[in-house]
């Protein structure tokens, strides 16, 4: 079964976009590089415990890449990485339909 799943594409895709944060961290980097305190913001509802592992991850799997300036104050910069911009697309299909999906006035389920 393990072998099946590593094989799947779906699930291959999953580790990139799955999740309730990652999708919300790429879109936020979509335009340009993001500090960590503006991806706080702009990932909603996101504690930085939370931030901090995605963002790891994130870079482990080469979709972002973290830019440290040595300045005082310190400087941190994120953006997506050549890889990382192949998901836009991806996500932009999502949030078109999550749109269409509001705008007819679809119930949502708590999760």
């Amino acid at each position: 079964m393990e072998e099946i799943l590593q094989n799947c594409p779906v699930q291959h895709s999953l580790k990139f976009i799955g999740g309730k944060w990652r999708m919300g961290i790429i879109w936020s980097l979509r335009l340009s590089c993001r500090r960590f305190g503006e991806l706080k913001r702009d990932v909603l509802g996101i504690t930085e415990k939370m931030l901090i592992q995605e963002l790891r991850y994130l870079e482990s799997l080469d979709i972002i890449s973290r830019e440290v300036y040595y300045e005082i104050p310190p400087k941190v910069e994120y953006s997506l990485t050549s890889r990382g911009r192949t998901l836009i697309p991806v996500v932009e299909h999502i949030v078109s339909w999550g749109y269409a999906d509001m705008d007819a006035g679809k119930v949502v389920l708590s999760d």
